[in-house]
């Protein structure tokens, strides 16, 4: 078993401002980060910001705006909404420190003789997604991703010999040495890899974007490719080029995991693999690949303005209620629709009129009758199918397992009617409800903490004074 675990988020470009999609991944890692350290795991958290993207020079350009200001601005956005989202992490990396440039260029140091050479592209190459692309990637001839025509592109790069390790990777995959969650995302990548592999473009000439970037050791002429240099981010954040701490996260022992988005797994699960095998180092363990969230069946991006903004819908309806939503009516895995109007439902039949009033009748009742005989020290048991859940990394189904116990509570309250015992001053029979039903709201309380982790925190501390007093309203009403 690894009681060490090291869980990472891809890292988004800083072309703009958060958006929901970005909220979702984050969100999932958190919450998995949250359960394992809530197990005794020591776990580390890493997300950050990738900076050194063509689409962010053009972003700057187009604002007018020194690039290096473009890109200070925005990365704080992203910083920002980890503190928004109440996100547990343990270090935030851009891609424009120093610690990581000196890894990046370590790390193109030691890719294995003759893997390297110098050679001319001549193909297409999606500004949007930053990606080369080929014919058969395309759909209807635009980028499958941003809808738009690739553009024509020729120019001296580098090449990394892919094609040499199109066995290993083969090998790895499908013997779950590096473990691809869904399966049916790693029947995608299998086949990806079995049609064969062509060597990649590792570096773009510097002129394009004005030198941004980090330089190729020996060559300043051309900086490395984008999704080279961000891939990168998973080491140098622990310390690789720098210290050798790193070690320390990045070895046999640790479970490594990546969480990414279902249009990234190419750079995650091949060229990411390859580049750790030409340099000798050691691969991730898993990769979560999660779903596009979509608002009308179209995926959400950052271009889409305040209608995807995670902060307008923390500001209203609080950090908690956002995050319930992801991890709860969002699939783990598949597309999942957002909707303002689904959110505002479930705020008030799940969180107000759920968990909120179930609270509230309970500790006022444990109030009137001065009731203090619950004990919240030992952790209570697991809800029954809530450990298989996130052992499969399936939130939704993790939370039906919390909420199952919270509608039952609420049902049984109305079924034994216990203010009608307290009108009748039947007390005995009212602590012996009380104790039960505080000890079901502990084990939510306990539970829940990697999912709504405000929430957690308050209902485990009053469940701690004494003696009990009636809880505010944990989730006030919202209007629309």
């Amino acid at each position: 078993m690894n009681h060490k675990i090291y869980v990472t988020t891809t890292i988004p470009y800083v072309n703009a401002r958060p958006h929901l999609g970005f909220a979702l991944e984050l969100v999932q890692a958190d919450a998995w980060a949250r359960y394992q350290r809530l197990r005794g795991r020591d776990v580390r958290l890493q997300t950050g910001t990738d900076e050194n993207a063509f689409k962010n020079v053009l972003a700057a350009r187009e604002h007018g705006v020194p690039t290096r200001q473009w890109v200070d601005d925005h990365s704080q956005a992203f910083r920002e909404l980890c503190v928004t989202l109440d996100i547990g992490v343990d270090d935030f990396i851009r891609t424009t420190e120093p610690r990581h440039r000196r890894g990046v260029k370590l790390l193109w140091q030691q890719l294995r003789a003759g893997d390297v050479y110098r050679g001319r592209y001549n193909g297409l190459y999606c500004d949007g997604c930053e990606d080369f692309l080929t014919e058969k990637d395309l759909v209807d001839g635009c980028c499958p991703d941003h809808g738009v025509p690739p553009a024509a592109c020729e120019e001296d790069n580098y090449f990394f010999r892919l094609q040499s390790y199109q066995g290993q990777l083969e090998q790895i995959i499908e013997s779950d040495r590096l473990r691809i969650i869904p399966a049916k995302r790693k029947n995608e990548v299998s086949a990806f890899v079995r049609r064969g592999l062509q060597d990649i473009c590792i570096s773009r000439n510097a002129s394009r974007s004005d030198g941004w970037g980090i330089a190729v050791p020996g060559d300043s002429s051309q900086v490395i490719y984008v999704w080279i240099d961000a891939l990168v981010n998973y080491i140098t954040g622990p310390g690789f080029g720098t210290q050798e701490c790193w070690r320390d996260w990045w070895n046999e022992d640790v479970r490594k995991i990546h969480f990414i988005g279902k249009n990234v797994w190419k750079f995650h699960a091949v060229y990411w693999p390859a580049l750790l095998l030409s340099a000798g180092l050691p691969l991730p363990d898993e990769i979560v690949v999660h779903g596009f969230l979509t608002e009308h069946g179209r995926k959400i991006s950052k271009s889409r303005g305040t209608d995807a903004d995670p902060v307008r819908f923390v500001d209203q309806y609080g950090a908690d209620a956002l995050r319930y939503y992801l991890l709860r009516a969002v699939s783990p895995f598949d597309d999942g629709d957002f909707s303002a109007e689904r959110l505002h439902q479930l705020y008030h039949a799940d969180l107000a009129n759920g968990l909120g009033n179930l609270v509230c009748r309970v500790t006022t009742l444990a109030q009137r009758i001065n009731y203090d005989g619950f004990d919240p020290a030992s952790p209570p048991a697991v809800p029954e199918r809530f450990q298989e859940a996130l052992d499969t990394y399936r939130t939704d189904i993790a939370l039906q397992a919390i909420w199952s116990v919270v509608n039952r509570l609420n049902r049984e309250i109305d079924q034994t009617r216990p203010w009608e015992l307290f009108k009748c001053q039947e007390t005995g029979p009212l602590r012996g409800l009380l104790a039960g039903w505080l000890s079901d709201i502990h084990r939510v309380a306990y539970w829940v903490a990697p999912f709504l982790p405000a929430t957690s925190k308050k209902l485990l501390s009053l469940l701690r004074q004494r003696p009990l007093a009636a809880a505010p309203p944990l989730f006030p009403r919202v209007g629309r």
